[in-house]
C-alpha cells in the first residue's frame, strides 16, 4: 500500500512540476512534461520532500546535476541554466507544498 502511495504522489508531482515549470529558450516555454523531464525531476526531488530537507539550496543543487540534451545531444546543459528564475521559484513552492502535505 505504501508504494503505491508512492507512486500515486510521484506521478502527481511529476503531473505538477511538468505543467507548472518550463525551459526558456529565445523566449519560447518547453514545459517539462513537453520536454518528457518531469518524471526525472520528480524522482530526483522527490527524496527532498520525505526528508522534509525542501529548501532552495538544495533544489538548485539538484536540477544543477540534471544534464539536458540539446542539439540532437551534440550537447549537455544543466537544467538550472535552462529554467527561468521565476520558475525555479514556482518549483521550491510546489515542492514545499508538497512536504507540508506530507
Amino acid at each position: 500500500m505504501a508504494k503505491t502511495n508512492t507512486t500515486e504522489l510521484l506521478e502527481s508531482l511529476a503531473s505538477e512540476i511538468g505543467e507548472s515549470v518550463y525551459i526558456d529558450i529565445a523566449k519560447w516555454h518547453l514545459y517539462l512534461e513537453d520536454a518528457k523531464l518531469h518524471t526525472i525531476v520528480a524522482e530526483q526531488l522527490y527524496p527532498l520532500i520525505t526528508s522534509h530537507s525542501v529548501n532552495e539550496e538544495r533544489v538548485l543543487q539538484l536540477l544543477a546535476s540534471i544534464p539536458v540534451k540539446i542539439g540532437g545531444g551534440r550537447k549537455e546543459l544543466p537544467l538550472i541554466d535552462l529554467l527561468p528564475l521565476q520558475c525555479q521559484v514556482n518549483l521550491v513552492d510546489i515542492l514545499e507544498k508538497y512536504q507540508r502535505e506530507m
